[in-house]
């Protein structure tokens, strides 16, 4: 293969195995202001927030997946490794459950559920999971 069929292959292997091309899963959900639903997507940092620390801690930051719709990414870093050197205009890549509010909804369960009861989540940064 040569080196544009390479870069072709790597973008298309990346939107197969995320399923998320156009991030249509959450518009969806959110558009039919559902929750508890599990999402895969993409987006780019647009803004970090202060952790939370109240009850589990979590790495908080705020994802624009298309141009009329942002998300809070809620990553219990109890449970999973913090994305160190998270900047805002990074890429992230996520897995995990989608809840709806009028600003664009929250997904959170982005880590393994140490019980097994829940479907494991993760976010990928950089080529690195943190699940």
């Amino acid at each position: 293969m040569t080196l544009p069929d390479l870069r072709l292959f790597f973008l298309l292997s990346i939107l197969l195995l995320t399923g998320c091309a156009d991030n249509s899963d959450v518009r969806d959900v959110f558009f039919a202001q559902r929750s508890d639903v599990q999402v895969q997507g993409t987006g780019t940092v647009v803004k970090q927030l202060p952790d939370d620390n109240h009850g589990s801690r979590h790495q908080r930051f705020i994802l624009r997946i298309h141009p009329d719709l942002t998300v809070l990414i809620a990553h219990n870093i109890d449970l999973a490794p913090r994305i160190p050197g998270l900047r805002v205009g990074d890429e992230v890549l996520f897995y995990g459950e989608y809840e709806w509010n009028a600003k664009g909804g929250v997904v959170h369960w982005t880590h393994r559920d140490p019980k097994n009861k829940h479907p494991h989540g993760w976010l990928r940064h950089h080529g690195k999971q943190y699940d």
